[in-house]
């Protein structure tokens, strides 16, 4: 029997922890709990998880500060926070910081495991190269694109790496022009070929201008040319100079 793949999931309530822990155990996963992030640290000094998921709301030392100290002790450990939609804006942070996604509340158990399940993913493409560069590119790393545009808009799309981590897309969700997005906010849903569903965020807020109506019936753009013509949307931004204070400059 192929040994089971271990995560460490930690929130300071523990019905909570010993929940979500369920709800991702299977045939090749398994899940520790920690009841605050000193025990996490005490546990992951022993166990090296591939990845840990934590709450950011926790009282003594916060999801933040737990990725702080996870991230500068083991680099390569992908750390997923579970927040509050009041916290979103902190969580694009917590991913600026080194996190490697965040799950809003409320969640369901399937959308719990295909973040898992990505980013298990990525593990795998660990010593394969990953920057990615653009002129002019922000991004919530690893997860969308942001670019400013001539005229003040701002033109998003797909991290090529994200596209990595989910394998053969199946179907794709575009917002409506005119929708309002804060930044941090799902913008885009995808379906996987084996039908998990993915969120991407919003790395600016603002208003919905254009959407990339032909990636809907032909995702070869966004394949083959993800920081070009397989951009996803256009946003005329709230305030850029703000949000741009929480995105991450794609290496030119």
């Amino acid at each position: 029997m192929a040994k089971k793949i271990k995560i460490l999931v930690v929130d300071d309530e523990t019905a909570v922890a010993k929940s979500i822990a369920g709800a991702l155990a299977g045939k090749d996963l398994a899940a520790d709990t920690a009841g605050g992030g000193q025990a996490a640290l005490d546990l992951d000094q022993k166990n090296r998880y591939p990845v840990i998921i934590t709450d950011l709301m926790m009282p003594g030392m916060d999801g933040l500060e737990l990725l702080k100290k996870i991230k500068a002790r083991r680099p390569e450990a992908l750390v997923i926070m579970i927040t509050g939609f009041p916290s979103v804006k902190t969580a694009v942070e917590a991913v600026k910081l080194g996190a490697f996604d965040y799950i809003p509340k409320p969640f369901t158990p399937a959308e719990l495991r295909a973040v898992v399940r990505r980013a298990l993913a990525r593990v795998s493409l660990e010593g394969q190269p990953q920057k990615i560069s653009g002129k002019s590119l922000y991004a919530i790393p690893e997860n969308t694109w942001a670019k400013i545009e001539d005229d003040g808009n701002v033109k998003i799309g797909m991290h090529p790496v994200f596209l990595d981590t989910i394998g053969h897309i199946g179907e794709i969700e575009l917002p409506k022009a005119g929708e309002r997005l804060a930044q941090g906010e799902a913008c885009v849903k995808i379906i996987d070929s084996r039908e998990r569903k993915h969120r991407l965020w919003c790395p600016v807020g603002g208003r919905v201008v254009a959407v990339n109506e032909k990636v809907r019936y032909d995702l070869k753009p966004l394949v083959q040319d993800p920081l070009g013509q397989g951009w996803l949307l256009v946003i005329a931004p709230d305030d850029l100079e703000s949000d741009l204070k929480n995105l991450v400059p794609m290496e030119d």
